[in-house]
């Protein structure tokens, strides 16, 4: 008997993206020719742009309206490692303590955290076909931050942030100057063991949602899903392991420049921009397969250029970020 097979979609972009990670089976080539037959026009406009910046040695740790434009609209792949050390001011930090990772590697570490770290290094991007050789630069790097920071050690989801800036910068230091950075003043006290700063930003979260696509609150809530279970891998990771690589890359070019508010609001419009497929889901479980397969490698996502005009067409200031967390905390604490 004669078999059948699935034809085949023509492109000329291939099944693994320019990071390493495979791309999905269902992966629309037809819409992401579309998107990139622009976008990479952008991109070279961009790196002209960035090109002029960083040859007039612009101070990159002081970012002004014009430096948080270009930011917003993209850093280009090569520049990424030294833009986001100094925008983040990893850079001054680094150069204040030159030793502090050499020396986190050489001091003995402890067996328990070791393991922890040894256990997850393999389900950390399986599906990216450059990690392999990546993952003893990897435990290095969260080895080194566990022992640095013992209140955090070692958390799940350290690995998929880790991961992805060592992917990109290819230097164990800088990836551990910038994953520090990540860990204690973007997300602090989201990888404690009681995790209450993450537990207080979805109650924050919600509240935001709440105000902005109340219809999209009722209708989770009608259903029964937690937003624990749809966001906290989001907060976590900073959407790494959750988002398309350079969707990903483009939100952390501005979470390094521009920090927490970030996260909600890229957050907030990934519900935004899905509220009709939300409403449409009519049980939990179709709910909870929309978040967890369909959404993060949809159209609106893969764009990542678009996605991140909508991201700050978003109005949100950081006093109103900030007066829900201490509502949130006060209702917590009666």
């Amino acid at each position: 008997m004669a078999t059948t097979s699935t034809p085949v979609v023509s492109s000329k972009f291939s099944d693994v993206d320019e990071y390493g990670f495979k791309r999905p089976e269902n992966f629309d080539y037809k819409a992401y020719e579309q998107f990139m037959s622009n976008y990479l026009k952008t991109l070279a406009k961009r790196r002209k742009r960035w090109e002029e910046i960083l040859e007039e040695n612009v101070d990159l740790s002081n970012v002004n309206s014009k430096l948080k434009r270009y930011i917003r609209k993209g850093i280009p792949g090569p520049f990424r490692p030294d833009v986001w050390m100094r925008i983040s001011g990893s850079y001054k930090l680094q150069a204040k303590s030159p030793d502090l990772y050499r020396n986190l590697l050489s001091a003995p570490h402890e067996k328990e955290i070791s393991d922890s770290i040894s256990i997850d290094l393999p389900r950390t991007f399986p599906d990216n076909i450059f990690f392999e050789t990546k993952k003893d630069s990897l435990y290095n790097i969260l080895i080194a931050y566990a022992h640095h920071n013992r209140d955090v050690g070692y958390c799940q989801g350290l690995n998929y942030i880790a991961g992805l800036l060592l992917i990109v910068t290819e230097d164990e230091e800088k990836s551990f100057w910038l994953l520090k950075h990540m860990v204690e003043n973007i997300v602090p006290q989201y990888h404690t063991k009681n995790m209450a700063n993450l537990l207080r930003d979805m109650a924050v979260f919600k509240e935001m949602v709440i105000r902005r696509v109340p219809a999209v609150n009722k209708h989770i809530e009608n259903l029964g899903l937690p937003y624990a279970v749809i966001a906290s891998k989001w907060f976590i990771c900073i959407f790494a392991e959750v988002l398309p690589a350079e969707t990903v890359l483009r939100i952390w070019d501005c979470v390094f420049s521009e920090g927490y508010k970030i996260v909600f609001r890229v957050a907030l419009t990934m519900f935004k921009t899905h509220k009709s497929a939300i409403l449409a889901a009519d049980d939990i479980g179709a709910l909870a397969n929309f978040f967890r397969e369909v959404l993060i490698h949809d159209e609106i996502v893969t764009d990542c250029h678009t996605f991140m005009q909508k991201v700050f067409e978003l109005r949100l200031k950081r006093s109103e970020l900030e007066s829900l967390r201490k509502i949130c905390v006060g209702r917590n604490n009666t």
